[in-house]
């Protein structure tokens, strides 16, 4: 159990450190084919790459980290827009809801372009909140337990984890509760903590969880608990960490007339829509979903496309003063795109100076009303191929934009057997403040 509680602190850190927000996608599944497709490019990237010394600096690991994530979520960005083959990139359909305020969605479907999926109507009756915890107010400079050791268990996410901590002369209630606050939140146990002062200046310990949903036979997301702590009890009775005056609730919906529950307020609807709740819906008063024109889809796709790509551009740029190797990775995507430069062009992508592209949609419209226009758009899905190809490769090897030195090459002849520590490196770096 320790090893996996360890292990889940590693990741949390990972995910709530380097990874866009938003990052989590289905697109990170992977077939059995893919993944074996993913280990073979390793073993040759091994077989061929020399042996190297790597900048071990924090700036140089967040570097790395950072550029495979965003590398990965412009993958991901690009295979939102994609249907099974090559020839269905920027085909898929998008949605429109009345009140995307209220209810926002998306298509997870794989209908043909000759297909239109029904429309839905969905009303929200209550959204899914969380957990809130919150202390007792007391004076932030005095201090009413005495000095000793003191823990208490806190149960989340179906683990038992248990905290320690030590109040000594002089110590009030503001320092310990501002430590309490660091070391909950810290610790990455689906539980945000932070001090609350009320219009007297008294000061209290809040506890949220970041899941949403009621939960178990007691409907909690966690539980604070000193009764069986290994160390001083009273610390829980004393900051009040366990009154619960927020209890979690699941969201409530129907839709089509149909009632039903949901633990977030992410619904997906067969394997059509994937819906996000919002907002409550006044007076029952039905939010419309469903899916846009093939132009409208179409437009909206290369938005996405080119919104992507161009995050994807900022990210890399945001390290050109402290890592000089991203220049190479921005020259590199700014010639990959300046190869469809006047073709794109024509299409309503115009190319900045910092390698960005700015979007015409209206441009973009005209020429799908036109005829043959499914023709016309096949230079901007090379293009949208290309990106993701590059994607591929930076993902698998974000070292190639590091600042390294060269130790030894490989043998020239060939016979060269794979290393597992040249693409393991970055991985290493996510554990580097654990081990």
């Amino acid at each position: 159990m320790a090893d996996i509680t360890a292990l889940n602190t590693v990741y949390n850190h990972y995910m709530t450190t380097y990874a866009p927000e938003g990052s989590n996608s289905k697109y990170d599944a992977h077939k059995k084919s893919e993944l074996k497709g993913v280990v073979n490019s390793i073993v040759k990237l091994n077989k061929d790459s020399p042996l190297f010394l790597i900048d071990n600096s924090p700036e140089t690991k967040e570097f790395a980290v950072s550029l495979k994530e965003s590398a990965r979520s412009l993958k991901n960005t690009i295979s939102s827009l994609s249907v099974e083959n090559e020839e269905g990139m920027l085909s898929k359909k998008t949605v429109m809801s009345s009140n995307d305020s209220l209810v926002s969605a998306s298509y997870i479907g794989r209908a043909s372009p000759n297909e239109s999926p029904p429309g839905i109507e969905v009303t929200v009756k209550q959204l899914a909140i969380g957990q809130t915890n919150s202390g007792r107010q007391l004076p932030p400079e005095e201090m009413g337990l005495p000095p000793d050791t003191y823990s208490f268990d806190i149960r989340s996410r179906d683990i038992d984890y248990e905290f320690q901590f030590n109040i000594n002369e002089g110590d009030t209630n503001r320092s310990i509760e501002e430590k309490l606050a660091r070391l909950i939140t810290r610790s990455n146990i689906g539980i945000h903590a932070h001090t609350v002062e009320d219009g007297s200046g008294n000061i209290s310990l809040d506890l949220i969880s970041d899941d949403t949903g009621a939960k178990g036979e007691s409907g909690l997301q966690f539980i604070v608990s000193d009764d069986k702590t290994s160390k001083t009890r009273g610390a829980v009775s004393y900051f009040g960490l366990d009154q619960v005056t927020v209890r979690p609730e699941n969201a409530l919906y129907t839709i089509d007339g149909t009632e039903g529950a949901s633990p977030t307020n992410n619904v997906t609807v067969g394997k059509t829509y994937e819906l996000t709740l919002k907002g409550i819906t006044e007076d029952g008063s039905p939010v419309s979903i469903g899916v846009k024109t093939d132009v409208e889809s179409l437009t909206d796709n290369i938005s996405h496309l080119i919104m992507g790509y161009n995050t994807f551009m900022q990210s890399a740029a945001k390290y050109l003063d402290s890592q000089p190797q991203s220049k190479a990775l921005v020259r590199e995507m700014s010639g990959l795109s300046n190869g469809f430069g006047g073709e794109l062009e024509s299409l309503g992508l115009n190319f900045d100076e910092d390698g960005q592209i700015s979007l015409d949609k209206s441009l973009i419209q005209k020429t799908a009303n036109e005829d043959n226009s499914l023709t016309k758009f096949d230079n901007i899905r090379k293009f949208a191929n290309n990106i993701l190809d590059k994607a591929n490769s930076v993902a698998l090897d974000p070292l190639k934009y590091t600042d390294k030195r060269i130790v030894a090459y490989k043998n020239p002849n060939g016979h060269n057997f794979a290393s597992p520590y040249i693409t393991s490196n970055y991985s290493g770096m996510m554990f580097s403040s654990y081990c």
